[in-house]
């Protein structure tokens, strides 16, 4: 499980971003949306660099 963090941005959408995943960002109308979405964004993220054989960055206090 990795860390995210929500918050309200431009337009009334909700912005959530994974710190220990440098460019993994999303957004969601609802803060709900915003964290599904960040989920995915994050699997879609690691499986990418798996896929090209990138080493995965660790989470933030492993």
């Amino acid at each position: 499980m990795r860390q995210a963090i929500i918050y309200s941005g431009e337009n009334g959408f909700w912005v959530a971003e994974c710190p220990s995943l440098p460019g993994c960002i999303s957004q969601g109308v609802t803060r709900e949306a915003a964290i599904i979405n960040i989920r995915e964004a994050i699997e879609g993220y690691v499986l990418a660099l798996q896929d090209d054989g990138i080493k995965v960055p660790p989470n933030q206090g492993d």
